[in-house]
């Protein structure tokens, strides 16, 4: 599954180079300029990782705020300004941050930091999703449904253990886009269609 990574960068030029290199690296990059942009985009996309340059966006993140509704464990990797310190990268642990660099950021330093920090924070790997009567084994790629098997198409087979893997969760149209059909870029569809249609 490809990683989202929200860059919360002022700089254009900055921006736009991390962009390009974190996409050729395999990374889905979300751009946003200043802390509002970036906290909406959180709020609608939930990334798997924040770039940002702000404390106040960090803290913005952690603590939440009333009605909003992203994700306040999200990890975030905070890039320090080039005149910053020891206590610059303190003040950005007490803030929440889980890693802190210092400009010019290297950029393979970077993303093995970004790297570090994703299999820190993820979930065991699970071989076996159960909801109710529906069982779904992740390895084998077989569903059944009160011990019925259920044959499933590639993508309704991943469309459907993205579900299950929270099923008390509301989905966004972006978020599946991305993690089960792999959008670089989100659309105005509105619609999810699992397989081909002829003429499509």
């Amino acid at each position: 599954m490809t990683a989202a990574l929200l860059l919360a960068e002022p700089e254009p030029a900055i921006r736009g180079y991390l962009e390009r290199q974190l996409q050729s690296d395999g990374f889905h990059v979300l751009q946003a300029a200043f802390g509002g942009e970036a906290l909406a985009l959180a709020e609608r996309t939930r990334p798997d990782l924040v770039l940002c340059s702000e404390l106040e966006l960090c803290a913005r993140l952690r603590q939440g705020e009333p009605g909003r509704t992203w994700n306040r464990d999200v990890p975030v990797i905070v890039l320090g300004p080039a005149e910053g310190d020891a206590v610059d990268r303190v003040r950005a642990f007490q803030r929440g941050a889980d890693d802190y660099l210092h400009r010019p950021v290297v950029y393979d330093e970077l993303v093995a930091r970004i790297r570090a920090v994703l299999r820190r924070v993820a979930p065991p790997a699970q071989q076996r999703l159960e909801v109710g009567g529906l069982v779904i084994d992740l390895p084998a790629r077989v569903v059944t449904v009160r011990g019925e098997p259920v044959h499933l198409a590639g993508k309704e087979f991943e469309l459907l253990a993205a579900l299950a893997a929270e099923p008390k969760r509301v989905f966004t149209k972006d978020e599946l886009l991305r993690d089960v059909w792999g959008y670089r870029s989100f659309t105005s569809k509105r619609y999810l269609y699992p397989t081909t249609r002829k003429g499509s």
